[in-house]
């Protein structure tokens, strides 16, 4: 199962951006020339998730570059990610992989962006880095992105759900020792120390997808359960849960009962959550 990685590891939109592709919008940018928006609004970033984010980072590269725009006196200024510009830093690495981003060109760049991802060899978690960037910089939702790439949306929501794979088992699957459909079954642990321990198995001992849904299946049903009492909801709480989901691109659930409930609303990361925050109050 195991194989040598090509080359390209965390090239991430390079490879999905043509040679040629006019004003030259990639680049490779010393982090040292990079300072936040002082406009952002966002303040606050949550220090454990930022150390998971840079473990990431150190272990597979930065697969999803940030957007930047020039300054007048050189250097530049972030327009989306500084989060990942943070882990970078964190992580050690002294030039990060940015989006020089030009108004008049970002239709042109993004229609290069998915005619790319549909023809591109890309890695899984490259195609997912990929589509994530097309979300949150580009404002798309997971139904538009998969109608222009020729995808059904759980496709795109299963893909960019191995983002959330821990580290560790993101670089196995970079380097080609577990595939993607391995990785799929590893999502459903909750525990992370047991998720890595059958990734290195399935990757030392050769074990079919098959046999990691098993492990991952067992683990469940070895956990304690409350008893459920099935409920009938009413359609249109379901229907307007559906449609919810399709909106934000991402799951939502709704808790009814007596006139009364909860929304619930997942997301998958903290960049996630801040395209949703933009999407309320933007």
């Amino acid at each position: 199962m195991s194989g040598t990685r090509r080359s390209g590891l965390g090239r991430g939109l390079d490879a999905l951006i043509p040679a040629g592709t006019s004003s030259g919008p990639f680049a490779t940018i010393p982090v040292d020339e990079i300072e936040p928006n002082p406009d952002q609004p966002r303040r606050m970033f949550d220090d454990e998730a930022l150390a998971a984010l840079a473990e990431s980072i150190a272990e597979v590269g930065v697969l999803q570059p940030i957007s930047v725009r020039p300054k007048d006196d050189g250097g530049y200024v972030i327009i989306a990610g500084e989060r990942r510009w943070r882990a970078a830093r964190r992580a050690g690495l002294s030039t990060i992989p940015a989006m020089i981003r030009q108004a008049d060109a970002e239709e042109a760049l993004t229609q290069a962006l998915v005619e790319n991802i549909q023809r591109e060899d890309l890695t899984p978690l490259e195609e997912a880095a990929a589509y994530r960037q097309l979300l949150e910089d580009f404002g798309m939702s997971h139904e538009e992105l998969g109608a222009r790439v020729g995808k059904s949306r759980p496709a795109i929501t299963n893909t960019l759900r191995l983002l959330a794979l821990p580290a560790s088992i993101q670089g196995m699957l970079e380097r080609g020792e577990i595939t993607a459909g391995h990785a799929r079954a590893l999502l459903g642990i909750e525990d992370r120390a047991y998720a890595e321990h059958i990734a290195r198995r399935a990757a030392e001992e050769g074990w079919s997808v098959r046999q990691v849904e098993d492990a991952a299946r067992a683990r469940k049903e070895a956990s304690p359960r409350k008893a459920r009492v099935r409920e009938v909801r009413p359609v249109e709480i379901v229907e307007l849960e559906q449609r919810l989901t399709d909106q934000l691109g991402t799951r939502v659930k709704i808790a009814y009962r007596n006139n009364r409930g909860r929304l619930e609303i997942s997301f998958g990361s903290l960049d996630e959550l801040e395209r949703l925050y933009r999407r309320f109050f933007s």
